[in-house]
């Protein structure tokens, strides 16, 4: 029983199929699609650079190493910087703060032997 005003679903949908007209006279096999579809994933961009999953972060020893590493590379950077200054320059504030960098006595801080853990020490 149809209500007055309001159209049946078939007459709102029409005849004509549903879905993407096929390209050609024929629409495409499923081997078609497939070879379609790889092609389209070979040539578009990863979405993302990093592997998926779970990254591990170093612990902290590994971060503490890799620091003092830094810090010692930027203190020799720093004296090649200070080194090269001519005279003229070295009593400015750049060269007393490279000269305070140069300084810094980081072997202190690199001979300190981290705990290694709960039980462990």
């Amino acid at each position: 029983m149809m209500r007055p005003g309001i159209t049946s679903r078939d007459e709102i949908q029409g005849d004509e199929p549903m879905g993407r007209k096929p390209e050609n006279e024929r629409a495409l096999t499923g081997a078609e699609r497939q070879a379609r579809y790889r092609l389209r994933l070979d040539v578009a961009p990863a979405p993302h650079d990093r592997p998926v999953g779970k990254r591990r972060t170093p612990t902290r020893p590994q971060r503490w190493h890799a620091a003092i590493g830094e810090l010692l590379a930027l203190q020799a950077e720093y004296a090649g910087w200070l080194e090269a200054l001519p005279e003229a320059t070295r009593d400015s504030v750049t060269g007393e703060a490279l000269q305070a960098i140069v300084d810094l006595d980081l072997d202190e801080i690199a001979a300190i032997q981290l705990p290694r853990g709960f039980g462990r020490d």
